[in-house]
């Protein structure tokens, strides 16, 4: 099949090994001479210190390879749920993704999040079993598993033979052929095991009559018990699997180079061509159209957009979104190799324009953010830091913003209640690599601490309190004299002031100096926390036609504050947030014990909308109970379990837990 460049999206959880397809893909197509493994970190995906430290993919990994005439990017993305904002972005802008995965039915689960994504996007897919040679279980068990998982039917391409306790090769369900796995190297043909032809013979009529439901015609032909052409079956399968019908499922072990081939031969001849994607993302096709869908910062190449040309011909120099474009490169792992001109199809890193992001759909007459473009996944975990050296505090902000820029999912946030920078993501390896990017990328060493819980504090009883601030040192004194009256509020009604002074006992024009006293004071009351809920009423006073001053009043109002809040009996306000809990139907209980016993008030739990199989459980959660509450929640369900939140209410917090926070406060305030 020729015509212009088409993209395939590896995805799939972590470990299944996606970066080692990756790799023998490139060394099948000879674009890369010498394969390397994850394991000791000399893998061609593994480009960044992150990834190769962890042995995981933590960004999107381009490559470019050539399959029988027919150009190809590919894209690894990373597996780890905390990085799906960057497989989510690959695979938008595939023509085809391919999900990788164990051969380990227990594991199917962990499938579900990136399959939904696929699924509700139209993204044709298919499954690629890796790691065949460790199965222990039958193929029959492993498609069960995936099928639950899955919202469209599975269709098995190749059966696996057997020999002894491994699988030796595999039978092609729709050329009827059998091969033998060459380690390194290509199957060879062999005939049909004589104990596989009944079997073949079942599978291969199952596979039909899957496609016979999207197809009237092969439907009639088979219920006239007439034989399709194979050139008729590969022909609905691309259809199918074009139409987003079916997800057809392969065999193969990347390590040992097996099932390699046959997979490459089902993309070339199944996946569509551009256009398709093009249409997903609502891009016009009748010009120019590039959608941006990865944005680096290279210390050596400053800021470079990775793009799909989803249309037209783009041309260095070009005029896109008002913005002449710069250099354009094709991106082959971390290197670059310029190019004057890119086709539809094509995949390339645009440098030189900074006005550009990620989620932008760029045409002649516009650069606005695509339709089809998901929003950045909610933060759910955060770290507090600071740069080590105070002088880099500045080299900091841009470093943060960097960052964000290159993943959507970091959201940075200077938080006005505790004052502190906050990095927020999608769970501890997240920040970790976060904070590691800033130091090897931006040369930036930050220290980090748990983010601190915005505790506030209000009051539940009335009191008068009569305060007098008077000085006298040479020349004019200093003179303030009030009465106030304070008292609670209803929770949420923050904070009022009012006067009711009569005959002049506080002149008119010293009022507003009482009532700044007293809001600067509420900023740490009597607990150490801001003070809300309540209204004070200056009722009386008293002034010094010389000593008297704003500044003399506004001190008396905080003097009257700090006497007489402790009489009103101050009390510990913790926030509560409201949780919906998305998980597994099979984990629903153990997700109502893990948010009772974090102090949580359990709301109720109902069938997630629009996902067979899973829950949504509501609840309030106290903020303090938050912080790491993901790192436990993904440990309980396979890692697939996430969550959403939102600020509901403050609630009273009294005990041993709250007497441990205020001592905790004014420790740290000793200090």
């Amino acid at each position: 099949m020729s015509g212009g460049a088409r993209c395939v999206a590896l995805v799939g959880p972590y470990l299944s090994g996606k970066t080692s397809l990756m790799e023998a893909i490139l060394h099948a197509t000879g674009a890369l001479a010498r394969k390397g493994t994850v394991k000791d970190g000399s893998a061609f995906g593994d480009a960044s210190p992150e990834s190769r430290d962890r042995h995981m993919s933590t960004e999107i990994i381009p490559a470019e390879f050539t399959f029988l005439d027919d150009r190809w990017t590919i894209l690894d993305c990373p597996g780890s749920i905390e990085f799906l904002q960057e497989a989510m972005n690959g695979a938008l802008v595939a023509d085809v993704a391919v999900v990788v995965c164990e051969p380990d039915p227990a594991r199917a689960l962990m499938l579900a999040p990136i399959l939904r994504f696929l699924d509700s996007r139209q993204i044709p897919h298919m499954i690629f079993v890796n790691k065949v040679d460790t199965v222990t279980v039958g193929l029959a068990e492993t498609m069960e598993a995936l099928q639950s998982v899955s919202g469209h039917p599975l269709v098995v391409r190749q059966l696996p033979v057997v020999s002894g306790e491994i699988v030796s090769g595999y039978v092609d369900l729709i050329s009827e052929r059998a091969y033998t796995y060459n380690n390194g190297a290509a199957s060879d043909l062999v005939k049909v095991p004589d104990e596989l032809g009944d079997e073949t013979e079942l599978a291969r009529q199952e596979l039909m009559e899957a496609l016979a439901d999207f197809d009237d015609g092969l439907l009639e032909a088979l219920l006239e018990e007439a034989v399709p052409a194979k050139g008729e079956i590969y022909d609905h399968l691309r259809n199918a699997l074009g139409d987003g019908n079916i997800v057809p499922v392969l065999l193969g072990s990347a390590e040992r180079d097996n099932g390699i081939r046959r997979l490459l031969k089902a993309l070339r001849h199944d996946t569509p061509d551009v256009t398709a994607a093009a249409a997903r993302l609502d891009a016009r096709a009748d010009g120019t159209a590039l959608q941006i869908f990865k944005t680096y910062h290279a210390q050596h190449q400053g800021k470079q957009n990775l793009a799909r040309v989803l249309s037209g011909r783009l041309r260095e120099g070009e005029t896109l979104g008002n913005e002449r474009i710069g250099n354009l490169a094709r991106m082959h792992g971390a290197s670059l190799t310029k190019v004057p001109a890119a086709e539809a199809g094509d995949v390339v890193a645009v440098g030189r324009v900074d006005a550009f992001g990620t989620g932008q759909l760029l045409t002649p007459a516009s650069a606005e953010r695509s339709p089809g473009w998901p929003g950045a996944l909610g933060p759910i975990y955060a770290t507090a830091l600071h740069a080590e050296n105070r002088s880099d505090e500045v080299k900091l902000s841009t470093a943060l913003q960097r960052l964000a820029e290159e993943d959507a999912s970091y959201r940075v946030e200077q938080n006005p209640d505790t004052h502190q920078l906050l990095l927020w993501g999608q769970g501890d390896q997240h920040l970790q690599v976060g904070v590691s990017r800033l130091k090897s990328k931006y040369n930036v060493s930050v220290a980090t601490q748990r983010p601190q819980t915005p505790y506030r504090e209000t009051i539940r009883r009335t009191a008068e309190q009569h305060s007098r601030f008077k000085r006298q040192s040479g020349g004019h004194g200093q003179f303030g004299d009030v009465t106030v009256d304070i008292a609670p509020l209803p929770r949420g009604d923050g904070f009022a002031f009012q006067d009711v002074v009569v005959g002049g006992a506080v002149p008119r024009q010293f009022i507003p100096a009482v009532e700044t006293g007293v809001r600067e004071f509420l900023s740490r009351g009597p607990l150490g926390f801001p003070v809300v809920d309540l209204s004070v009423t200056l009722k009386d006073g008293k002034h010094h036609p010389v000593d008297s001053s704003e500044q003399a009043f506004k001190t008396a109002g905080r003097l009257a504050m700090s006497e007489g809040l402790p009489k009103c009996d101050p009390i510990l306000l913790e926030p509560i947030l409201k949780v919906r809990v998305f998980v597994p139907t099979e984990y629903t209980a153990n997700i109502q014990r893990l948010l009772s016993g974090r102090r949580g008030q359990i709301l109720g739990f109902d069938a997630r909308p629009d996902w067979s199989g899973w829950d949504t459980v509501e609840a309030f959660l106290p903020q303090s109970e938050m912080s790491d509450m993901i790192i436990e929640l993904r440990s309980l369900t396979l890692g697939v379990g996430s969550f959403e939140w939102e600020f509901d209410h403050l609630h009273e917090l009294t005990g041993k837990l709250a007497d441990d926070i205020v001592s905790a406060r004014k420790e740290a305030e000793a200090h």
